[in-house]
């Protein structure tokens, strides 16, 4: 049985496993016989696969390395933006830098930069933006229309006295309605108030919040919980998480509406090392706590998967594209950031908000 932490400190001394789990990017260990020998938690997220289900194995068993002729050398490979196929199924897209290990012959380092989160990352700024100019149009909306149309409705009210009018005015009196429920919901985006942080238990807000959607709209979805019990307290705001998690259970569970298996899963994880800026040249803060919304409907469509958290795009025929940007926006608001992934075989719509300790 290969020994992984005591063979991985030899190489570079008694820190040496410490040093690679700190690291912000996925790193594996593989020795000469062409075995995994260490794997770092952002591997673990990356690959969505345990490091104790990889250890001892070939790395050929977890994925399929790229392959260029010519370019592997004594010192390596490096392959930029290359798909690599996973063995559990599925594929994913990263740059893979493979080095040698000094003084260990066949040893080698391999680094795997997701160039999907790489380019949402990249985008987050832009994404901000976008949210910012959002807020300013939703707030000239509000205060351009809301108030005519009060006045407005109450004309419709009045016509529904006359003769012959019942029928038109009902049709009115209905779509000003769906006009100011659409503003309002408008309203709830431009919100810059600071949120009320404090460390909270996550586990009775995730309790709630699965109970109203069994009660409600989720009545035809199994929702299946995967928590870490050793889970710390969490930075949030109480309403702030509750709509979060209630805006994502929804959209799962619409998006599972025809499926005759239609499965949610709410699960919770602790990712020790996980570190992000916020913003370019910001520094890196620690999001260790990790709550996943996943559920096995189709995805949303592929053209629109990277834009997601934008303002006004939404994969539904009837969707005003509001939902997951004011998710995006709560989140960033308590100092989190959330992802969107196409993860598993068969693969399940991933949607992994990370959020940092209470106690941080």
């Amino acid at each position: 049985m290969v020994q992984p932490r005591r063979r991985v400190k030899a190489i570079g001394g008694p820190d040496f496993a410490d040093l690679f789990a700190a690291l912000p990017v996925a790193v594996l260990v593989v020795d000469g016989t062409g075995c995994i020998v260490f794997a770092n938690a952002e591997c673990e997220t990356l690959l969505n696969l345990s490091e104790r289900a990889m250890l001892g194995h070939p790395l050929v068993s977890v994925m399929t390395p790229p392959s260029q002729p010519n370019a592997r050398d004594n010192h390596g490979l490096a392959a930029f933006d290359t798909e690599i196929a996973l063995k559990r199924g599925g594929k994913i897209r990263v740059d893979y830098i493979e080095t040698r290990v000094a003084d260990h012959p066949g040893w080698h380092t391999i680094t795997l930069h997701h160039a999907a989160t790489s380019r949402r990352m990249g985008h987050s700024a832009d994404r901000a933006a976008a949210a910012r100019a959002a807020i300013g149009a939703a707030a000239m909306l509000a205060h351009e229309i809301k108030n005519p149309l009060s006045g407005i409705r109450g004309a419709a009210q009045l016509l529904s006295n006359g003769k012959g009018a019942e029928e038109l005015t009902t049709l009115i009196t209905t779509e000003v309605d769906r006009i100011a429920a659409l503003i309002d919901r408008m309203q709830d985006f431009t919100d810059t108030r600071p949120l009320k942080l404090a460390p909270e238990n996550i586990y009775p807000l995730l309790g709630h919040a699965r109970r109203v959607a069994l009660a409600g709209f989720a009545r035809h979805v199994t929702i299946e919980e995967r928590f870490d019990p050793s889970l710390p307290t969490v930075q949030l705001d109480r309403d702030a998480i509750l709509q979060v998690v209630l805006n994502l259970l929804k959209n799962a569970s619409e998006a599972t509406s025809e499926q005759a298996d239609a499965r949610i899963t709410l699960a919770t994880a602790y990712r020790h090392g996980m570190a992000v800026a916020p913003a370019p040249g910001k520094p890196r803060q620690r999001l260790p706590i990790e709550i996943c919304v996943s559920d096995n409907g189709p995805g949303p469509p592929a053209d629109i998967a990277e834009h997601l958290f934008d303002p006004f795009i939404s994969g539904k025929p009837e969707g005003q594209g509001l939902g997951l940007a004011l998710v995006d926006k709560l989140v960033r608001d308590m100092g989190g950031i959330i992802q969107f992934a196409r993860e598993g075989a068969p693969p399940m719509t991933v949607f992994r908000i990370l959020l940092p300790r209470g106690d941080a």
